[in-house]
């Protein structure tokens, strides 16, 4: 073989090589593509459902029957403890389920402000009776509320509001355990409550074994869990 048929055969076989080479290279990238497509436009997997806020993290709208330290500074809890419904009675005396009116919900300071709570209207001096059992946390006289009482349930988790009460009953002391219908005091209008509608001012508190008396809570209706509605 010549000279000039070895570099034909030489030419000839470098562009068999390039031609395979083009067309399984072509195919590869083509493969390559079609793989990153459908790796971009593959549903993304569910995404862990976002952590809802805490409750209440909108601006307090309560009454301010607390103390100042702000010991009220509620959050509106979802539902009442399970159970709570069957334990709690009247804390007015002769005050029936019937009797009481809803207003958890009512507006306060010219709409500025929720409730959160119920007011059991009585004439000054009607027995203001233990709903539940639990621990006197604290006597307090605040502005708003007057002479109040707040009371810790048995397991921590639950704190009983009076407010408005027109004096102790005698021998009432922080610490203090009391039974469900104990004696707490009267009824009356200390505080921001009008002479001429005394009530006794009730509230449910959600909060926590480590927490303390005056801490945010979460404010539960009371209205529900005394009639049953």
């Amino acid at each position: 073989m010549n000279i000039v048929d070895r570099l034909l055969t030489i030419i000839i076989t470098a562009t068999l090589t390039s031609a395979v080479w083009i067309v399984v290279g072509g195919s590869l990238i083509e493969n390559a593509t079609s793989d990153s497509q459908r790796e971009a436009t593959r549903p993304a997997e569910a995404a862990p459902s976002p952590s809802p806020p805490p409750i209440g993290s909108a601006p307090d709208l309560r009454e301010t029957d607390a103390p100042d330290a702000g010991a009220l500074d509620t959050r509106v809890a979802s539902a009442p403890p399970v159970g709570a419904t069957r334990e709690l009675m009247v804390p007015v005396l002769n005050v029936r389920p019937s009797d009481l009116t809803d207003t958890f919900s009512d507006s306060r300071a010219g709409g500025l402000r929720l409730h959160e709570a119920i007011d059991i209207m009585a004439p000054t001096g009607t027995s203001v009776v233990a709903a539940a059992s639990g621990t006197i946390e604290r006597l307090f006289r605040s502005d708003a509320g007057g002479n109040t009482i707040y009371v810790r349930s048995s397991d921590g988790e639950t704190i009983y509001y009076y407010a408005h009460l027109d004096e102790y009953a005698k021998g009432l002391r922080e610490g203090q355990r009391i039974r469900r219908g104990q004696r707490l005091g009267t009824v009356g209008s200390t505080g921001n409550a009008s002479v001429d509608a005394p009530h006794l001012h009730f509230a449910i508190l959600q909060t926590t074994k480590d927490a303390e008396w005056w801490e945010p809570a979460n404010a539960i209706n009371p209205y529900p869990m005394l009639t049953g509605e």
